[in-house]
């Protein structure tokens, strides 16, 4: 009895002074990272970010984007999402802002969205009207076109373009490889309206480049402040290509937004 009483006693000093403050038994568990990648571009331009990521303990997963369509495309990232077990967190460059905007819509499991000089549609918005609403966008004067089947056309931009008007700050052996290896987006795709907006029901976070050729800094400005993003960092001088010239400080970005409650 003396031994059962004793027992007793250690479970009720250990339990009470657990207290309010004690930490929990188990941490919150860290988001899975998906990036998806935009036009002109493969899940290989998230290399440098991935890594850091990854060197800080969180799982990333590079989705392909067909960069055929927001809503097909966005079937195929929201396929990919809904794979995961546990919390996601969406992040798109460029033409991949449409599509985690779309995505997030049909994964309940997505925590936040990140914005990597990425476009944030309103209903009806597409990726060529919002990027003409400010002046300063030069790719349609650096792209040239294959004609499809379908009657669509895929865009490329030019190879001896590609640097200046896609990776400015980039080396240029690497632009160059990057050029040769660029994915094609198709005209419609970049021309089809987008649905409904996910950053109006989830925290959004918005970080581009001020020497952005593709997307005007104004653009962007103008989108994270129409989403009230929680943050929105601009990085002075940054290409459109920000996540291959400055991998450190897109991966500290997302894992900001990952932290976050």
């Amino acid at each position: 009895m003396r031994h059962i009483l004793g027992v007793m006693a250690i479970a009720l000093a250990l339990t009470a002074g657990r207290g309010a403050n004690a930490e929990p038994s188990r941490a919150d568990p860290k988001p899975t990272i998906v990036l998806v990648h935009g036009a002109f571009a493969d899940a290989s331009s998230w290399t440098g970010v991935i890594s850091r990521l990854k060197r800080d303990g969180f799982e990333v997963v590079a989705a392909a984007n067909p960069l055929r369509g927001v809503a097909s495309d966005a079937a195929a990232v929201s396929s990919v999402v809904k794979s995961i077990p546990g919390p996601v967190l969406l992040v798109g460059h460029s033409y991949g802002g449409p599509v985690i905007t779309t995505a997030a819509n049909g994964a309940a499991n997505v925590k936040a969205l990140v914005y990597v000089a990425g476009f944030l549609p309103d209903t009806g918005e597409t990726s060529l009207s919002l990027s003409a609403k400010f002046p300063g966008s030069t790719l349609g004067d650096s792209l040239t076109t294959i004609a499809l089947p379908d009657g669509d056309e895929d865009l490329y931009i030019l190879r001896d373009r590609f640097r200046a008007q896609f990776a400015a700050d980039v080396s240029p052996t690497q632009a160059a490889a990057m050029a040769a290896t660029q994915r094609p987006v198709t005209l419609s795709a970049l021309g089809e309206p987008s649905g409904p907006a996910a950053w109006k029901r989830l925290p959004s976070y918005v970080i581009y480049g001020t020497g952005d050729r593709n997307v005007p800094a104004a653009v962007m400005a103008f989108m994270a402040e129409r989403a009230h993003a929680r943050k929105t960092v601009a990085l002075t001088g940054a290409s459109h290509a920000l996540m291959v010239s400055h991998p450190d400080q897109v991966a500290a970005f997302i894992e900001d937004a990952a932290r976050a409650p």
